[in-house]
């Protein structure tokens, strides 16, 4: 009996020791076991689900690994043999693959560290070098600028000097002038004294001339002339001496202006030294500042020469690191181009392993079944009589039941599995995983659960979601359906997965997600409100199509754990005779799956069908009335419908009648083809029930004689069309 989750790929082994470890372990002694021996332990241990040890590997065992070569004798070994052997080689070269890829992931955080620490040490140089060659460019600015106030000093210093000759010349000239003027006007005061004695001395004269007059007749005329031509020169001299008045005014405003301008250049000329002391004692103080910044650049200087010379060091060291990351890199890459071409034989080995659990499955029957047995419940246990028995015979052990009646006649009936009443959910889920996995290969799975009312149908399908052990085959498949999915994302596969539930109710599809579902007369009223009649179609490609059903995207199995609750509180449940809490519809949950693979483009889409049938029941004994009759009526009509499309099938007839009603025109592509169907036959060991269990033996015996497979070619108006 196949475990459930040997296709999963091995757990990862744990980390690996460190260098210095195994260079004590070689120093000590130790011996490494062979590479086969180590593997096969380590797989070993991961298929018990135990830690595996720490596994290392020597360049003599890679090698020796990948130059394995299939064994002789391969061509007679059938296919399960080779491909246990592949799995086998393609396990050890994983585990080879993981143990390099350790290995270069310490050597790779080695490089970077020592790659950091360079590029650290060398960022802090390039910023120390950066601060010195601002200060060094800043004090070169300042003693620029200092040297350049320096200069404008000194040359405004000497044009002041020079200006300061330049206004003394000019006053020895102007005081030369004045002299030279005041001597002139010396003279003009002289000339003036002369002309008015002269001018006295004229007046006497014409005073002896008029006394003269009378005696000198004849010179009268001359004299007349004589005076026209002195007052003539009197006019003369007055006009020079205004002229001569004139420029000595003219020359005292002059000399005015100089004075003047001599008290502003004085001025000046003390303004100006006392800035020239200010600007020496602010010299002296930055040729000391200059001074003490030249002794800091050369510390700094020699800091800088120690600090490149480590640099250097560094660059040996990261140079050497790098060498070593180049010939680490290139076996990487080896390696790497290895893994591509054993990653190329396991998506091989996948399609053959999908190939082969197909053939597999199809070996066992497209359509199976399995018989479980309830355990007597407390008003049971009063009677004596055990109506079920299980044969201990090697063919018939674990595959046959025996039921017994009051008369002594037993029926034997034979089924693929038989659990007994001490059969757990888990030991039921076991025999169902790989079923489970075809739908995640791209096939339809159908897996649906029959029996009277009361026989532990829904416990089978639902269970006690809240107890992990008491999980029925919906979450647990689930579960699986997703764990699977998840571990499929290394080989590159990505899943989309949708869910949708409903129930059917009296010949009535009701959606159990819709947000308006809060009772079935009110679902039925909306419905006919919004024109939702939940048609069902079947596509060419054999999906089936509810028109207007609430379908959900799911990632997880929480979300649907969470809709699988909401659901159950919406389905139809009623109270029997026979039952306390009888579920009254067919409760249907479809997941489809689509599945990429980026890597290989290929897709893949699958449907898994999980439905919990209702019990069918004898009127008579579940004393039904009313509603709860037409209900029971309903159920075993959709469940006679079921009967006679497996009778057809199991007769090959040419019309195979799926669309009397809605559960068989529902369940058509699962029915037919190469999709996978499993039915549980669920029945109790009391004997009150004995009629109905034999009822559903016979039933279940009918569809283990159905034989359905790819081969089968039904004709066109049996497909729903």
């Amino acid at each position: 009996m196949a475990h459930r989750n040997q296709n999963r790929p091995p757990g990862n082994h744990p980390n690996k020791k460190d260098s210095a470890e195994e260079i004590e372990a070689d120093k000590m002694g130790r011996t490494r076991a062979p590479l086969t021996a180590v593997v096969n332990n380590a797989s070993t241990s991961n298929t018990d689900g135990t830690e595996s040890n720490t596994i290392e590997f020597t360049k003599e065992d890679i090698e020796a690994l990948l130059n394995e070569k299939m064994k002789r004798g391969m061509a007679s070994l059938d296919h399960k043999k080779k491909m246990d052997q592949m799995v086998d080689l393609i396990k050890r070269l994983k585990i080879c693959v993981r143990w390099c890829f350790n290995e270069n992931e310490k050597l790779h955080s080695e490089v970077e560290f020592a790659v950091k620490k360079c590029c650290d040490t060398e960022i802090e140089m390039y910023n120390k070098t950066e601060e010195l060659s601002d200060t060094i460019s800043n004090m070169r600015n300042t003693i620029s600028s200092l040297e350049e106030i320096n200069v404008k000093e000194k040359s405004e210093k000497l044009v002041a000097i020079e200006d300061n000759m330049k206004l003394q010349q000019c006053n020895s000239s102007l005081q030369s002038d004045l002299k030279s003027a005041n001597e002139a006007y010396r003279r003009l005061d002289m000339e003036k004294t002369i002309i008015v004695e002269s001018l006295n001395a004229t007046r006497d004269l014409n005073k002896e001339l008029q006394d003269r007059l009378k005696s000198l007749k004849d010179s009268h005329s001359e004299a007349i002339k004589h005076k026209e031509m002195l007052a003539k020169e009197i006019t003369c001299l007055r006009e020079e001496l205004k002229k001569l008045m004139d420029d000595r005014d003219r020359l005292q405003g002059q000399l005015n202006a100089v004075m003047l301008e001599r008290e502003k250049y004085i001025k000046f000329k003390y303004e100006t030294y006392s800035k020239l002391d200010k600007l020496a004692s602010k010299t002296e103080a930055l040729e000391n500042t200059c001074s003490s910044q030249k002794e800091k650049i050369t510390l700094l200087e020699k800091k800088l020469c120690d600090e490149r010379k480590k640099l250097e060091m560094a660059d040996l060291s990261a140079l050497k690191t790098r060498e070593m990351f180049e010939e680490k890199k290139n076996i990487i890459r080896e390696l790497q181009d290895q893994l591509a071409d054993k990653e190329f034989q396991v998506v091989e080995g996948e399609k053959l392993r999908k190939k082969l659990h197909n053939t597999i499955l199809e070996l066992k029957g497209n359509i199976r079944v399995f018989c479980r047995v309830r355990p007597l419940l407390r008003e049971d246990r009063s009677e004596t009589n055990m109506v079920v028995s299980y044969p201990t015979s090697i063919e018939m052990l674990g595959r046959g039941i025996e039921l017994g009646q009051n008369a002594g006649q037993k029926h034997l009936f034979t089924f693929d599995k038989v659990f007994n009443h001490d059969a757990s959910q888990h030991d039921v889920f076991t025999e169902i995983s790989q079923l489970v996995q075809s739908a995640l290969d791209g096939y339809k799975v159908c897996i649906f659960a029959y029996g009277q009312t009361g026989s532990g149908k829904t416990y089978t399908m639902v269970g006690r979601p809240d107890a992990p052990d008491l999980k029925g085959m919906i979450p647990l498949s689930l579960e699986q359906i997703f764990q699977t999915s998840q571990s499929l994302n290394d080989q590159g596969w990505n899943y989309k997965m949708q869910v949708s539930v409903l129930e059917i109710y009296n010949e009535t599809i009701k959606d159990l997600l819709s947000n308006r579902s809060s009772g079935f007369d009110q679902t039925r009223a909306e419905n006919s409100v919004h024109g939702k009649q939940y048609s069902i179609r079947h596509d060419k490609n054999g999906n089936t199509h509810v028109l207007d059903l609430t379908i959900v995207d799911v990632c997880s199995a929480a979300e649907i754990s969470s809709l699988l609750e909401k659901a159950a509180q919406i389905r139809s449940m009623g109270r029997t005779q026979m039952n306390e809490q009888s579920s009254r519809s067919h409760f249907v949950v479809t997941l489809r799956i689509c599945g990429i693979n980026e890597n290989t483009e290929q897709q893949v889409q699958g449907v898994l069908n999980l439905i919990d049938l209702a019990g069918s029941e004898r009127l008579s004994r579940s004393g039904a009335t009313g509603d709860r009759l037409k209900e029971a009526q309903a159920i075993n009509q959709s469940l006679s419908c079921l009967s006679n499309v497996i009778f057809a099938l199991a007769k090959k007839e040419d019309h195979v009648p799926f669309r009397d009603s809605k559960l068989t025109h529902l369940l058509q592509p699962s029915l037919e083809g190469d999709s996978k169907t499993l039915m549980f036959v669920n029945i109790s060991q009391d004997q009150s029930s004995i009629d109905e269990s034999l009822c559903s033996l016979r039933f279940a015996a009918r569809v283990n004689a159905v034989k359905l497979g790819s081969q089968t070619v039904r004709p066109k108006h049996t497909q729903g069309a």
